[in-house]
């Protein structure tokens, strides 16, 4: 059942799940997971990578994972790692959209909030004279109605723990040839090792999604958005895959998301719930093939 085609306003559908909130995780995941796939989730032998992604979020816990799932704690995690370099220029941390002040700011940055995830409470300014700063904090304070707490709306463990909702303002990131947004790579990292990765493109304009063995075979798999082109490998590839072995090593599973800019990495955030786990793969024997790869319990 795909259930956005029926309740279309995201609003909505976050209010139905507040209302909800009484339900105990185990048995909403459950219900979310039939919505999403049509089937029960197995709990009692999983073998897919959906169905340990749900596990994942109801028992596995590491003190690092708050952390990491924070856009800006993050930070500090890969500077213990010795990556600073690959950190993206931060202009400001903001408790409130009323500490924010334009005159401040470059002509391009971004904005996020340090709790969204999916590409949600992002804010892209190309040019602060053609926004003002009324609209900045209606769109920042709209942001606040997101709840955190136990009963997140995927029921993500991680971000039930992790501190208040702040704001960060970073360099806009642009590169050569990427005028319909930045191309994301995100590698699947199983106990350290980097398995397979995700290569979005086109975010802004035709939207497509490859994915790659970590010698750059193609693997004919797509998820949320439909298969492009064969892509060029990018010349350090082999340091990308270096930088997610190192970024991934405490956790049964990750994924690391990296931009490259025109030869230079730059860290993008560490996904631990993937789609929430409702993500579909095609073909389908790719859940279980990542699943076969995921072991924590």
């Amino acid at each position: 059942m795909n259930y956005k085609s029926i309740i279309r306003s995201r609003k909505i559908r976050y209010r139905i799940l507040n209302l909800l909130a009484w339900i105990p995780d185990r048995i909403m995941i459950k219900i979310q997971y039939r919505l999403k796939f049509g089937f029960w989730p197995n709990f009692k032998k999983p073998q897919r990578f959906s169905e340990k992604i749900q596990l994942y979020k109801l028992y596995y816990r590491n003190d690092d994972l708050p952390q990491c799932v924070d856009k800006n704690e993050v930070r500090q995690f890969v500077e213990k790692k010795g990556l600073e370099s690959i950190l993206n220029e931060l202009y400001g941390v903001y408790y409130s959209s009323d500490e924010i002040c334009l005159s401040d700011l470059p002509q391009k940055f971004v904005i996020k909030s340090t709790s969204g995830g999916g590409g949600l409470d992002v804010l892209i300014v190309k040019n602060k004279d053609k926004i003002s700063l009324k609209f900045i904090k209606n769109f920042i304070d709209s942001w606040t109605k997101h709840k955190l707490g136990q009963k997140t709306y995927g029921r993500e463990w991680a971000y039930s723990k992790m501190k208040d909702t702040r704001i960060i303002i970073e360099k806009y990131i642009e590169s050569e040839g990427d005028e319909n947004g930045l191309t994301d790579y995100k590698i699947f990292c199983f106990n350290g090792i980097p398995y397979c990765v995700q290569v979005d493109h086109g975010r802004f304009g035709n939207h497509q999604q490859n994915f790659y063995d970590m010698n750059w075979n193609p693997l004919g798999v797509h998820c949320s958005y439909p298969e492009g082109d064969n892509l060029i490998c990018p010349k350090n590839f082999d340091k990308m895959k270096e930088i997610a072995k190192l970024l991934a090593e405490n956790f049964p599973f990750v994924r690391v998301d990296l931009y490259n800019i025109d030869g230079s990495i730059v860290f993008g955030e560490l996904t631990f719930y993937p789609s929430s786990g409702y993500g579909k793969f095609h073909p389908d024997q790719f859940d279980f093939e990542l699943g076969n790869l995921f072991t924590f319990f």
